[in-house]
């Protein structure tokens, strides 16, 4: 009996509640919320990593950052300038080192076809994504975003340029739809779509932002302010410039943005169903970290949730996730178990009849039990370190999920937040006093587990003068 295919769609930056099935009343996506009408939705999804290259780098090996040694994005200068505030973050690995054995690897091993179309962000040219176990490679290169814009010439590497104009989410998509088409159908395929939107530049179709210029002023948002400014930015480059905060969903061309990409899934799916392999086809949806909320134009908000990309709380790091596949998951299931970015390696590989690798060490489970119905996972906790300053106003620190309880230690102060989601999906009542043993318990195995993966920590900065 032939494999399973494996389609794992990663988007840049969408925040959890960027889908209509998630609460959004502006964006419009009825092509994604088909995968939750007729599959999972997993709502304590979770990123591992408030930015995007280490998520990236965690998604392919199965490894906390922090284990995989990229722990902030990536920037190709080749040398290394800390970023400093009231600290001096850490050195990091700039690319995703040969050592690590990646899921294209495994699968490859497995028989299965590999392909990457889309945003890579691990490195430059000798750790792109053929040297990882990828086949073919289309549009995966060093580029964190499409710095050219959204609408071709692109100038990104392994992408050839298509018409003047021509939308880069719809080529993407172009050629991930004639990778299926033209694959020979006795092999399984992995097909890793890792889309550039929605991360800025915001660009879109005009008629698009057009559309939703015309929805805001039907909802009246377009006479709301949606910002709010904050304290200054807490690092030395910024330090005179205020954090912006986005509170309501209302800008017209990141709506468009979204709205191009659902037509887009929906393109997708209708090609896997014309080539015959929809009914084989393991589908994941999810995103490398959370909306980009409190800078670089602000273009999304993630309310209830708070902040967003670059910061510890769960507007950065809580993530839509949605899992199709109708030979093993009911439709509109639900599942409320904490997950994240750690655990789609393991899955991959079970849903391929594989183990992992012997010599790649493992932090994610398998998300294979709760496709059909299991409440829980083995683990007890999931970790975060993030030992850098986000360029979104985000300071450096560490976190840890156990049942619904959230704490996060800021490297800073050294002071310790604990908020139970549950009640409090805002983080914003500290409840460290109130159950201070739940608070010493995970602060414990916070520290335990920095101290097995050997996290850096980031230290003072002498100079600091705000």
């Amino acid at each position: 009996m032939k494999k399973p295919n494996i389609i794992f769609i990663l988007i840049d930056d969408m925040g959890f509640r960027d889908l209509q099935c998630l609460g959004s009343a502006f964006y419009e996506t009825p092509n994604i919320d088909r995968l939750q009408r007729e599959g999972m939705c997993f709502t304590n999804a979770y990123a591992s990593c408030p930015v995007c290259s280490p998520s990236r780098a965690s998604a392919l090996t199965g490894k906390y950052p922090a284990s995989v040694g990229v722990t902030d994005w990536i920037d190709t200068s080749g040398t290394y300038h800390p970023v400093k505030g009231r600290l001096v973050d850490v050195p990091y690995l700039k690319y995703l080192p040969h050592s690590e054995t990646t899921i294209a690897s495994a699968l490859k091993e497995k028989g299965y076809t590999t392909w990457h179309v889309g945003k890579w962000h691990l490195g430059t040219e000798e750790y792109y994504p053929e040297h990882h176990g990828f086949d073919v490679n289309i549009g995966g290169c060093h580029k964190g975003h499409p710095s050219d814009g959204y609408f071709s010439p692109y100038k990104i590497e392994n992408l050839e340029e298509g018409m003047d104009g021509e939308y880069l989410t719809d080529r993407l998509t172009d050629e991930a739809l004639t990778l299926i088409r033209e694959h020979h159908k006795e092999t399984p395929f992995f097909l890793n779509l890792w889309h550039y939107t929605v991360h800025t530049p915001i660009e879109a179709k005009s008629e698009h932002i057009l559309k939703f210029e015309k929805k805001a002023q039907k909802l009246g948002l377009d006479k709301i302010d949606p910002f709010v400014e904050g304290n200054c930015f807490p690092i030395e480059n910024k330090k005179n410039q205020r954090i912006r905060r986005r509170l309501v969903q209302s800008d017209p061309a990141y709506a468009a943005m979204i709205y191009s990409l659902d037509e887009n899934i929906g393109r997708l799916m209708d090609g896997l169903e014309a080539s015959g392999e929809i009914d084989n086809t393991l589908i994941i949806f999810t995103s490398d970290n959370g909306g980009l909320s409190t800078a670089e134009g602000s273009p999304t908000c993630n309310l209830p949730a708070r902040e967003g990309k670059g910061w510890m709380y769960d507007g950065g790091v809580r993530v839509p996730m949605l899992a199709w596949y109708p030979k093993m998951i009911k439709k509109e299931s639900q599942c409320n178990v904490p997950v994240t970015s750690t655990d789609f390696y393991p899955t991959f590989l079970d849903i391929a009849g594989a183990m992992p690798m012997p010599e790649q060490h493992c932090d994610g489970e398998s998300l294979m039990g709760l496709f059909t119905g299991k409440k829980e996972l083995e683990r007890e906790a999931i970790f975060w370190h993030y030992p850098h300053y986000g360029n979104q106003g985000g300071t450096p620190g560490s976190a840890i999920r156990y049942k619904q309880y959230k704490l996060i230690e800021f490297f800073e102060t050294g002071e310790i937040e604990l908020y139970d989601l549950e009640e409090d999906i805002s983080e914003l009542k500290d409840v460290k006093l109130e159950v201070p043993h739940v608070a010493t318990y995970m602060h414990d195995m916070l520290k335990n587990w920095r101290e097995r993966v050997e996290a850096k920590i980031p230290q003072p900065n002498p100079g600091w003068k705000k």
